[in-house]
């Protein structure tokens, strides 16, 4: 398992980052996260709810040859949420569906964040990783179906 140079590139700033300002780095990241294009945002079907979050966070992806694009929809009310899925958009969206299968569970630990943000909240994004995989993994299965 490995993790693909923009997100290690991300992840490193979090680690090298005194204790003081990794929350204040994860709300910088927050305010990074891009709008859901309207023409994404129009099919609210493609968005799969992270129940695991806290504060309501909706995911989407595509794998188009061999390339995923991701889409998080976070309220701005929610910054630690959309801290979370703003790193994962910056260190994976645009990779290949096997980067983006290769990260390891436990990069979200490399950030440092324990003590910081509670518990729930880095359960929660751990969890959206983990539907980022499962999607990107169904949309591969798919991709080769109709091939």
């Amino acid at each position: 398992m490995s993790v693909p140079e923009p997100l290690e590139s991300v992840v490193s700033q979090f680690a090298s980052a005194p204790p003081s300002l990794r929350l204040a780095l994860l709300i910088e990241y927050a305010g990074r996260l891009p709008e859901v294009p309207s023409e994404v945002a129009a099919d609210e079907e493609r968005f799969e709810r992270v129940e695991e979050c806290q504060s309501p966070l909706f995911l989407a992806s595509e794998v188009r040859a061999d390339v995923v694009s991701i889409w998080f929809d976070a309220p701005l009310e929610a910054p630690i949420t959309r801290g979370f899925a703003s790193v994962l958009y910056h260190g994976l969206d645009g990779r290949t569906a096997q980067e983006v299968l290769a990260v390891p569970p436990a990069v979200t630990d490399r950030l440092r964040l324990v003590g910081l943000v509670s518990p729930l909240r880095l359960r929660g994004m751990g969890a959206m990783l983990q539907r980022l995989q499962r999607q990107v993994r169904v949309a591969a299965v798919e991709s080769t179906i109709h091939d």
